[in-house]
């Protein structure tokens, strides 16, 4: 399927991402075991490619930019400070400035160029009637919409968790799972009569969707999450 096929492109390039990167440190190593060259992977700040080298492979790999964004800017600032090119108070004055206008830049350029799935959430949340809201603020709840006709709802957890079992629903439209996750988590468990399509903000955090779609599911149900620091997990 064309959802699944896109995983995997997404999965094959970050494999191979990586692959080269363990090439290239693996040559390094053999010539210089061999006395061929010199090369010094231990410089200043060199701990700081641990932040730089997956940042810039979940930019290359990976359709959420903003996490790998902030990440990049933490790790290039820090090597310039322990290449003493820059100092490490501008750093520290500068770092939560700058990580701000990226996370605002990413939200609104996101918005802007507007795609097909973000246009269809903002068209249903703008029909819907009736969007039912809950929130779990350091603590849990569980929500169970067993046998009940389930049209949306607003799902917000700040230093909490939620678990909204919608296994057992009748979702008889597409409708929209608005969700915010902040220092907390979600599992939100959906029927499998249904097709699922996900649109996340992710800061620190991240959306992992379970489910499979289906050619002969009628109805979709779109999942339009931001995580900071915290998670969703759909099944």
């Amino acid at each position: 399927m064309k959802k699944d096929d896109e995983y995997q492109n997404v999965n094959k390039m970050g494999n191979m991402l990586w692959g080269a990167v363990l090439i290239v440190l693996g040559i390094i190593f053999g010539l210089n075991a061999l006395d061929i060259c010199d090369i010094d992977i231990f410089f200043d700040g060199w701990w700081t490619l641990f932040l730089i080298i997956p940042a810039l492979i979940g930019l290359c790999s990976e359709n959420e930019k903003t996490g790998n964004l902030v990440m990049l800017f933490i790790g290039v600032f820090l090597l310039l400070g322990c290449q003493d090119l820059v100092s490490f108070e501008i750093i520290w004055k500068l770092m939560f400035p700058v990580i701000l206008v990226i996370i605002g830049l990413s939200m609104i350029f996101k918005d802007s160029f507007a795609n097909k799935i973000t246009k269809e959430v903002s068209k249903i949340n703008r029909n819907s009637t009736k969007n039912n809201e809950y929130c779990a603020t350091f603590g849990g709840q569980k929500l169970d919409f067993s046998n009940e006709k389930f049209s949306g709802c607003t799902l917000n957890s700040v230093f909490g968790g939620i678990e909204c079992d919608l296994s057992n629903s009748k979702i008889e439209e597409d409708c929209v799972i608005n969700a915010c996750s902040v220092f907390g988590g979600m599992n939100i468990y959906l029927p499998k009569d249904v097709n699922v399509k996900v649109l996340s903000t992710p800061i620190f955090g991240g959306v992992s969707n379970k489910t499979r779609n289906r050619s002969d599911n009628k109805n979709t149900v779109y999942i339009k999450a931001t995580c900071i620091f915290g998670g969703v997990e759909i099944k």
